[in-house]
């Protein structure tokens, strides 16, 4: 019986999926192993059932450069129980698997490096290779590498914000843009400063004060004040889903959101959207303030995922993709593949990775950083000390909507 490879996606999707997974089965399948194609994510390896299939050159030929995933994916995250009771090692066995390559986010990462120690204390003859993927940016690779499919979902979430800026400047309007990014905002401001964005909101600018729902408010009126004084009456608001993390759970209740949770507790974002949310709070402020204002919401979200991957992502999933089998080669095992901008491959322990908990913890944007600190300084616009004069036109109190003063900064 020939070697085998067995290859599952888990989370959600993004960007490169396919060509991960295709890439894979090509670069193995020329080496005279057979691949296999669990879907289901990690559900496949804990039930005696699971859905599998072989993967030949031919559909790996057909589905590499695609969007959305050909292998189906899903948030299952096994039990101490499942690993103990309901681990198919006769999956393995049978198929003569020598490899479990795992494609997913911090999440899935965690899950994998779970198995890492699974199979070492088992002392089960199987490799564990991860790849790092999601359009969230949020996975703790070296020198700032992007995870896969980041790049081209900010492409993408761009082209939406850029259209979307050139509606508010033709209407005179404000556009208020939900981007994903569910503990991290690196697509928010990616987004924000390829579109020259007035205002992006990200978790991470919170880093001397709590977030709360009237500072969000106050850092977008600051904006939209602050172009008013400039004398452009328009543009976008672009606010990342992240800050749902950190608002307290009464101060959404107060606000009429209730969040339902996935299997790794986290609020399920995609089910309200953030952009109607925020830009209802935000009209009711106008009312009061006597602002003339128009806004209107826009999400970025789920047409972002399943795209076809751009070009970067192409070729940086393909180079993970055969990173993988330069690791597996060198008998690598439970660690993630990374592969720097030389096209370098080198492995990274997931349990170098880990936190107290054992679990991958996610990368946030380094708010002091070059690129957060270019955007803030050189692209944003909002209210300073020098604009208050002009301000009280518009505002009672304009030191209230000083930007810095609102984050502590």
């Amino acid at each position: 019986m020939k070697d085998s490879v067995i290859i599952l996606c888990g989370g959600g999707p993004a960007p490169g999926m396919n060509t991960v997974v295709c890439t894979v089965a090509k670069t193995f399948l020329s080496r005279g192993y057979r691949v296999i194609g669990l879907h289901g994510g990690y559900s496949g390896l804990f039930n005696d059932s699971p859905k599998t299939e072989d993967l030949d050159f031919f559909k790996a030929d057909a589905y590499f450069n695609r969007g959305g995933s050909y292998l189906m994916m899903s948030r299952f995250k096994p039990t101490d129980e499942d690993f103990e009771k309901n681990f198919n090692l006769s999956l393995f066995k049978d198929n003569n698997i020598k490899l479990l390559v795992t494609v997913g986010g911090d999440d899935t990462a965690s899950t994998a490096n779970r198995i890492a120690k699974f199979l070492e204390a088992k002392k089960y003859p199987i490799q564990n290779i991860h790849v790092p993927k999601t359009i969230d940016n949020d996975l703790p690779l070296p020198n700032n590498t992007p995870t896969f499919g980041f790049n081209s979902a900010k492409d993408e979430g761009a082209h939406i914000a850029r259209t979307v800026y050139e509606d508010a400047r033709t209407s005179g309007n404000w556009l208020i843009i939900a981007a994903m990014g569910r503990s991290a905002g690196h697509l928010a401001l990616g987004i924000g400063e390829a579109t020259h964005c007035p205002m992006t909101i990200i978790p991470e600018m919170f880093n001397n004060t709590r977030i709360t729902i009237d500072k969000i408010i106050r850092l977008a009126i600051s904006a939209i004040i602050k172009r008013q004084i400039m004398g452009y009456p328009y543009g976008t608001i672009v606010i990342s889903e992240g800050v749902f993390h950190e608002l307290d759970s009464k101060e959404l209740e107060d606000a009429g959101v209730h969040f339902t949770y996935d299997n790794h507790g986290h609020p399920e974002l995609g089910k309200i959207s953030k952009a109607v949310m925020f830009n209802d709070i935000l009209e009711k402020e106008f009312k009061k303030l006597g602002l003339k204002v128009k806004s209107r919401p826009v999400e970025i979200g789920y047409d972002v995922r399943c795209q076809d991957p751009i070009g970067y992502d192409l070729t940086y999933c393909s180079e993970l993709a055969m990173g993988v089998y330069q690791l597996f080669a060198k008998g690598e095992t439970g660690c993630m593949v990374y592969v720097d901008a030389s096209g370098k491959v080198a492995p990274l322990y997931l349990k170098d990775l880990q936190n107290a908990e054992g679990k991958i913890p996610p990368r946030r944007v380094d708010i002091n950083g070059g690129t957060a600190q270019n955007y803030y300084n050189y692209v944003c616009n909002y209210v300073g000390e020098g604009d208050y004069a002009q301000a009280s036109k518009l505002v009672k109190d304009p030191e209230t909507y000083d930007f810095k003063k609102i984050l502590s900064w």
